[in-house]
């Protein structure tokens, strides 16, 4: 099999989720630990034989949700919680959600009411004042608390020893996928909008131990290529997810190519790199955690979101930024004068798009993306 077919897998698995974590645990044999966006202590919850799925919300019917969250919580948890009521997570051993915004906390409150009953579901809270010592300590106490309550959900002991090989697997794939942002920026013309986002998504639904080796496969396969051929626009997207889907299909229609992201279902599950002198296993997870920066959900006075862009941009020759900003995000929201300022003084051109997952109707997005390409073939 080609690493062609190996893209197409994985866009196939990105772009159906509920199928991949039903293959997923029927080919691994292990439970599912469902995981609400996000910094969620995965290694963790692979050290105790289980995998973390994302609950990256989806475009179901409201039926129900609704009437436990207010009109103008995000589409993204108002999708989990009538997902967490309708049955789809039934799958699901357990849930896991963090608390970095007013919503996350409600969302928490309502999954242990509206998720399958007997489902344990787990608050996950962060030191933000990550940099100091007292805010790194209390992570490493979530860390070890959030164990414990997997070793119940899967009926083993996490030893330090798992810890550790689970947090190897992981930084495994963190590292592949900071090659991959590198080849697939070299390949627009194959790896197109969409499918790097699908290809990225995949990795919220398999196991990992399966899922690197795919994607180490096809930047083996990238590298072989020669020369692109690709005469498009190079853009960089910022948000926290570059969905719905078919606004992707709508950048390759006008041969916009994604050559970086700054998103939370994208670069921010990995960018920020472990520290190799530090020996606990725990202090290193929370030590990456504190290293995190340019992150809407971070307590970062410096508001360093717009420099990296910046950055992005240089590293990656693209022509613009596009702001894929999800309805209703109150931290994203608060970012954007920021970094919209930075970039505009830059001379960076900059398209902003409110999205929402239950999305249907493309049009006027069409229009205005076409139009921001003209723009941009003017330069």
């Amino acid at each position: 099999m080609s690493y062609l077919d190996t893209i197409e897998e994985l866009c196939q698995a990105g772009l159906h989720p509920g199928r991949t974590c039903r293959e997923t645990k029927a080919a691994t044999g292990k439970k599912l630990i469902g995981c609400v966006p996000y910094h969620t202590p995965d290694e963790v919850i692979y050290a105790g034989g289980c995998v973390p799925v994302g609950l990256w919300g989806g475009n179901p019917e409201f039926k129900q949700a609704d009437r436990y969250l207010q009109s103008f919580c995000c589409g993204l948890l108002r999708a989990v919680v009538e997902y967490s009521m309708d049955g789809t997570y039934s799958i699901l051993s357990g849930i896991v959600v963090p608390t970095f915004c007013d919503s996350m906390k409600c969302t928490l409150e309502n999954l242990k009411l509206s998720a399958p009953e007997g489902m344990p579901v787990l608050g996950m809270s962060y030191g933000q004042q990550r940099k100091l010592k007292a805010g790194r300590e209390y992570t490493i106490r979530e860390y070890k608390r959030i164990r414990h309550e997997i070793e119940k959900i899967a009926g083993v002991a996490i030893t330090n020893e798992k810890v550790e090989d689970a947090f190897a697997l992981y930084e495994d794939y963190r590292g592949t996928m900071r090659a991959f942002e590198d080849a697939a920026a070299e390949h627009p013309e194959i790896i197109t909008a969409k499918k790097r986002m699908m290809i990225i998504k995949a990795g919220l639904f398999m196991d990992k131990a399966v899922y690197t080796p795919k994607v180490k496969e096809i930047i083996a396969g990238l590298k072989e290529e020669g020369p692109s051929a690709f005469d498009g626009k190079k853009i960089i997207i910022t948000g926290i997810m570059a969905e719905p889907a078919g606004i992707l299909d709508i950048f390759e229609e006008n041969g916009l190519a994604i050559a970086a992201d700054e998103m939370s279902l994208g670069s921010r599950l990995w960018r920020a790199r472990s520290r190799e002198d530090v020996e606990d296993v725990y202090e290193r997870m929370a030590y990456r955690f504190a290293d995190t920066e340019a992150d809407c959900f971070m307590y970062e006075p410096e508001k360093l979101r717009g420099q990296y862009m910046l950055a992005l941009k240089e590293k990656y020759d693209a022509d613009a930024v596009v702001v894929m900003m999800m309805k209703f995000c109150d931290p994203e929201q608060y970012d954007y004068p920021i970094y919209k300022a930075e970039l505009e003084q830059a001379g960076i051109p900059m398209l902003y798009m409110e999205v929402d997952q239950q999305t249907t109707g493309f049009e006027q997005l069409r229009t205005r993306i076409q139009s921001f390409r003209e723009m941009l073939m003017q330069q």
